[in-house]
């Protein structure tokens, strides 16, 4: 892998990812999500306490992204019904 050395930042947001893809939060709604997010973030801070708090602010912004993908998550959510509400059109695509 080289020599690039782990920060403590980087070991604690692939925590906070592994977390969010075995718990699954993102199938939760938003304040749920929210919630969520500030007790993990929380919990990080507790497991690394040599986070500044601009790093654990950073933390929580790499949570919200991952947490909302590019084509929501859910079964009636695909890539070919992404966008039709804003466009006035009904979920019938294709039809």
């Amino acid at each position: 892998m080289g020599n690039h050395s782990r920060t403590d930042l980087d070991l604690a947001r692939d925590e906070l990812l592994s977390h969010i893809h075995r718990c699954g939060v993102l199938q939760s709604t938003p304040a749920q999500r929210q919630e969520w997010l500030e007790d993990t973030v929380g919990y990080l801070a507790e497991r690394h306490p040599q986070l500044s708090t601009e790093e654990l602010s950073e933390l929580r912004m790499i949570g919200e992204r991952f947490c909302q993908p590019v084509i929501p998550h859910g079964r009636g959510n695909t890539a070919l019904t992404m966008g039709a509400d804003q466009e006035g059109e009904t979920a019938g695509v294709g039809e």
